[in-house]
C-alpha cells in the first residue's frame, strides 16, 4: 500500500486541533471522507482540510468503500457501535479513550478486530509526549530500578461551572475518570506495570442540568484510586475537573519512585500550542543524590523545542502518523485495542470499588 485512504468520524474541537493537522500531514494518508452530526460543520472542517466526501450518517461513511482505514472521534457512546461496524467492513480503526462504556464492550472491540485482522489502536495521547517518552527512557535505563510507588495527578478546572457536557454525563460516558483518568491508567501501566487491584473514591462535586432542562445522570468530575501492581509496588491516581489552577491550565505531575532512584515530570499547558507550556525532567539516584533537571534528548524531541510538544503529532511518527506508519509497513500498532480494554477493566474496577466500598481485583484481559 503506498497511500492510506482514511476517514474520519468527529468535527469536534480536538479532530480539528490533533487528528485531521495529524492525518494531513503524513504524505501517505489521504483523509477521503469526514462525518459529523452538524452538516455546516462538517463542511467546514472539508474545506479547511480539502476533504472530498462529508457524510452525517457514520454508517453509511463507514459502508462507502471510500477508505482504507477510519479514525473514530465520536462520544464515548458511540465508539462501540462504530468501532464493531468499522471492523466488520473490514476498516483498519484508530478510537479515541476510553474505549467503551465497559470493559464488556471493550473486549469484545479488541477481539473483533483481532478476528478481523485489521490494525488497530486506541488512542492514548500520552504515550507520544516528550516528556513522557523520556520517563519511559530512563526507567528502562534502571534510574528507577525496582519499583515502589507511581504517583500521578492530572487536573483542570473546566468542570467547575455548571455547564452542560456530554463527558460529565453518566448516561454517555465515565466521566473524569474515563476522560483523563484513562490517560493516567494507561501510563502508570506504561511505566510501572500491570495494575491488579484497585480502591476508589470517585467524587462529585457540581450537579448538572441537560440543555433541554432535564436533569443529568451524575458522572465524577474527579476521581481518586489507590492502586496495586503486580510487581507489589503503591500507586496513586488523582484527575479532576473541578481545581482551581491559577491559569496553568492543566496540570500533570508523574513521579515514579524505586530502589535505585526516583523519576518525575511536570507538564502544564492551556492549549495545544507554545502559550502558556511548562515541562520539566528531573530524577535523583540512591543513596544519596539530589533531584537535577534532565533535558529532554534531541533523539525525541527531533528538532522541537519541548514546549511545542504538540507538533510531534505533525512531524514525526506519533499519534496518527504512527497508525499510518503501522499500516504501511505492516506493523502492529501500541497502545492496540487490547491495551485499551486492560485500562477499561481498571476503570470499571474502580467504579465498583467505589460503589461497594472495598479493594477490587482487576479482571485479567488475555489478547
Amino acid at each position: 500500500m503506498e497511500q492510506v485512504r482514511v476517514g474520519m468520524i468527529g468535527t469536534s474541537w480536538y479532530a480539528d486541533s490533533m487528528h485531521l493537522p495529524s492525518l494531513t500531514s503524513h504524505p501517505q494518508a489521504s483523509v477521503t471522507a469526514i462525518c459529523g452530526r452538524n452538516e455546516t460543520r462538517a463542511q467546514e472542517m472539508a474545506a479547511k482540510y480539502n476533504v472530498p466526501h462529508i457524510f452525517t450518517d457514520w454508517r453509511a461513511m463507514l459502508q462507502s468503500g471510500l477508505m482504507d482505514a477510519v479514525v473514530i472521534a465520536a462520544p464515548d457512546d458511540l465508539h462501540y457501535p462504530m468501532c464493531m461496524e468499522a471492523i466488520a467492513a473490514g476498516l483498519h480503526v484508530v478510537c479515541e479513550k476510553p474505549l467503551a462504556l465497559t470493559a464488556r464492550e471493550a473486549r469484545e472491540m479488541a477481539a473483533a478486530a483481532d478476528a478481523a485482522g485489521v490494525k488497530n489502536m486506541t488512542f492514548f495521547t500520552l504515550r507520544w509526549f516528550p516528556h513522557t517518552r523520556f520517563l519511559a527512557e530512563l526507567v528502562d535505563a534502571g534510574r528507577v530500578g525496582r519499583p515502589t510507588l507511581c504517583q500521578i495527578t492530572y487536573v483542570h478546572g473546566g468542570g467547575r461551572d455548571a455547564r452542560y457536557r456530554w463527558r460529565l454525563d453518566g448516561d454517555r460516558a465515565n466521566g473524569i475518570l474515563g476522560d483523563l483518568g484513562s490517560h493516567l491508567i494507561d501510563l502508570a501501566r506504561w511505566l510501572n506495570g500491570d495494575i491488579v487491584r484497585v480502591a476508589a473514591h470517585l467524587g462529585t462535586f457540581v450537579a448538572r442540568t441537560h440543555p433541554d432542562g432535564r436533569p443529568v445522570t451524575p458522572a465524577n468530575d474527579a476521581a481518586l484510586l489507590a492502586l496495586e501492581f503486580a510487581n507489589g509496588s503503591q500507586g496513586i491516581i488523582h484527575t479532576s475537573a473541578m481545581i482551581y489552577t491559577g491559569g496553568r491550565g492543566m496540570e500533570q505531575h508523574v513521579h515514579l519512585y524505586g530502589e535505585a532512584g526516583s523519576v518525575e515530570s511536570d507538564f502544564a499547558f492551556g492549549n495545544f500550542g507554545n502559550a502558556g507550556v511548562s515541562i520539566a525532567v528531573r530524577a535523583a539516584q540512591a543513596p544519596d543524590g539530589l533531584y537535577a533537571d534532565l533535558p529532554i534528548p534531541e533523539h525525541i524531541l527531533g528538532g522541537l523545542v519541548p514546549e511545542a510538544f504538540a507538533e510531534a503529532f505533525n512531524t514525526q511518527s506519533a499519534g496518527d502518523r504512527y497508525f499510518i506508519d503501522c499500516i504501511l509497513a505492516d506493523r502492529k500498532p501500541t497502545p492496540s485495542l487490547w491495551d485499551g480494554a486492560v485500562v477499561q477493566e481498571v476503570m470499571e474496577a474502580a467504579i465498583t470499588s467505589h460503589r461497594e466500598g472495598r479493594w477490587i481485583t482487576v479482571a485479567p484481559v488475555n489478547a
